[in-house]
């Protein structure tokens, strides 16, 4: 349960920057996440499920009004860094990493 507490923080603190310009505008938030994990671990999908609930409370839904770019380096310390520079380099809104 603390796992996913703490997962709904950190996606509460990577939307909040996008609150404002959901208010002020139509435009889609973009938010890049990198997940440590593979893909189809347990855990991680555990993870997304928490993060699109999380998102859904503040009125965020993936392919409605935010686009979320997913990265899953499977603990492998060369791909999580490739991911992270592409991630940033897609220009999101917020990135939001897990380690």
């Amino acid at each position: 349960m603390r796992r996913r507490g703490f997962i709904a923080v950190v996606a509460a603190a990577a939307v909040w920057p996008l609150t404002g310009h959901a208010q002020q505008s139509e435009r889609m938030g973009h938010v890049g996440v990198l997940v440590h994990w593979p893909e189809k671990d347990p855990f991680a999908q555990a993870s997304v499920t928490a993060l699109a609930q999380a998102l859904g409370r503040f009125g965020w839904v993936e392919g409605k009004n935010i686009r979320i770019d997913w990265r899953f380096s499977g603990g492998d310390p060369t791909l999580f860094k490739t991911y992270s520079a592409e991630l940033v380099g897609l220009m999101p809104d917020a990135i939001l990493a897990s380690g």
